[in-house]
C-alpha cells in the first residue's frame, strides 16, 4: 500500500529501469523505492534527515543516496527522461512561462564549512556564495524557473536572494535540454516566451530576438513613454496570451507545497537545487 506522499506504482515503473544497481556487497542492502520514499518524506516535511521515521531505514542510507545520485546527475537523467516521455506523446506544450521566487533561508542553512572532498571540489567552485544573500527577507535563496505551458519545470537555477531575474534569462534557457526518445537533437528552443514587466529590458529583448524565440512581456509605465515617439517597428502586446503566464505562478505553488522548498534548510547549494530537481520530477511522473 502506497503512503501518502510516497511515489505512485505507475509512476516507480517509469523510473525504476533507470536507477543505478544495487551495487553494494555483503551487509543490508535498503532497496531503492524505500529510500526514495524517506527522501520524499523529508521534502514533504522539511524535518532534520535524522528525524526521519525507521520505516524508510537509516536515515544516513537516505542521505548518502540522496547525495550520490546528486554527484552523478541521476536525479537530473530521471527529471530528462520524464520529460522526454511526455515530449515524445506531444504532451509539452512549449509556449513556456518564466518566473522567479525568493525562499527564505533558514538559520541552519548559513554558515557551510569551507573544506571540500574531491568530490565536491568542482561543485565548491561554482557555488561560492551556496546561493544565499541578502534581500527584503533577510536571509534568502531566489530560484529562477521556466516552465512549459502546463506548469512543470523546464529548467530550474539558483542564485543569492537579491539577484534580479531577468539577469539569468539566459542561463535558464540554455538549461532547457528535453532530449529525444529516438534519434535528433535534444529540443532546447521554446516556441514562445511570456514574462512580466520585470523582463522589459532592451537586453533580455534582444537576447530572445537574436535566438528566434517569440514574446509577450508588457511594456513597464516608465518605458512606455520612451517608445512612444520612436518610428519604426512596434511590439503588440498581445493580453490574452500574458493571461496564459499565471502556469508559472502555479508552479511556483505547487513547488512550495513542499516544506523543504518552501523554506531552505539545505546548507549546500547544491543539495537545495537536487531537492527542487525531485520536486520538479514529481510533478513530471504519472500520478
Amino acid at each position: 500500500m502506497v503512503g501518502r506522499g510516497e511515489i505512485t506504482d505507475v509512476a516507480w515503473e517509469q523510473i525504476e529501469p533507470l536507477l543505478p544497481e544495487n551495487g553494494r556487497k555483503g551487509g543490508r542492502w535498503r532497496d531503492h523505492r524505500t529510500v526514495i520514499d524517506g527522501i520524499l518524506w523529508k521534502l514533504r516535511t522539511g524535518a532534520p534527515w535524522r528525524d526521519l521515521p525507521e520505516r524508510y531505514g537509516s536515515w544516513q542510507t537516505c542521505f548518502d543516496r540522496f547525495n550520490r545520485w546528486r554527484r552523478d546527475g541521476t536525479w537530473d537523467r530521471l527529471v530528462e527522461y520524464a520529460q522526454s516521455k511526455s515530449d515524445a506523446v506531444g504532451q509539452i506544450e512549449w509556449e513556456v512561462s518564466v518566473d522567479d521566487t525568493a525562499v527564505r533561508a533558514h538559520q541552519h542553512a548559513a554558515g557551510a564549512g569551507k573544506r571540500f572532498g574531491k568530490e565536491d571540489a568542482k561543485e565548491a567552485l561554482e557555488e561560492a556564495d551556496e546561493a544565499l544573500g541578502r534581500s527584503r527577507g533577510g536571509l534568502s535563496t531566489k530560484v529562477h524557473l521556466i516552465c512549459d505551458g502546463k506548469g512543470r519545470p523546464l529548467s530550474v537555477l539558483l542564485t543569492p536572494g537579491q539577484r534580479h531575474g531577468s539577469t539569468r534569462l539566459g542561463a535558464r534557457l540554455d538549461a532547457i535540454r528535453v532530449p529525444r526518445l529516438g534519434r535528433g537533437r535534444p529540443r532546447k528552443r521554446p516556441e514562445r516566451l511570456i514574462a512580466h514587466k520585470g523582463y522589459d529590458f532592451s537586453t533580455c529583448r534582444g537576447l530572445l530576438r537574436r535566438r528566434g524565440i517569440a514574446y509577450v512581456i508588457p511594456r513597464r509605465r516608465k518605458r512606455e513613454g520612451h517608445h512612444a515617439g520612436r518610428v519604426g517597428r512596434r511590439t503588440t502586446f498581445d493580453r490574452e496570451t500574458y493571461a496564459r503566464r499565471n502556469v508559472v505562478e502555479r508552479c511556483v505553488n505547487r513547488l512550495k507545497h513542499w516544506r523543504g522548498i518552501a523554506t531552505r534548510y539545505e546548507k549546500r547549494a547544491t543539495n537545495y537545487r537536487a531537492m527542487v530537481v525531485i520536486a520538479s520530477l514529481m510533478m513530471w511522473l504519472p500520478s
